[in-house]
């Protein structure tokens, strides 16, 4: 199984498979199709981060992309973690604030 691996902002090694991230870009968020490389530098060199309000254990990503928001989802598991999604758009959400830049 190929898979990608990312080490975020916060210093956590974010992976998720190549087959996943295809259910993302095709089925889920369409408009993720090309935004790979967007993705991956969301998560690298994002402006904000935040942590779920309903679980502390996901933390939202946030870049720019043009002139819209890019938020990677990902879940945090000690020293690793994964992307639960990445979709566009307009506004930040509600989490708590862990860094913004």
């Amino acid at each position: 199984m190929d898979y990608i691996e990312i080490t975020s902002k916060l210093g956590k090694r974010i992976r998720i498979t190549d087959s996943y991230w295809e259910y993302i870009a095709r089925v889920k968020h369409r408009e993720m199709v090309a935004l790979k490389d967007a993705v991956a530098k969301a998560l690298r060199l994002p402006f904000e981060v935040q942590r779920s309000q309903k679980d502390p254990s996901v933390h939202l990503y946030y870049g720019r992309y043009e002139d819209k928001m890019l938020c990677v989802v990902a879940r945090h598991l000690n020293e690793e973690g994964f992307i639960i999604t990445a979709y566009l758009t307009r506004k930040i959400g509600r989490g708590q604030l862990v860094w913004r830049g």
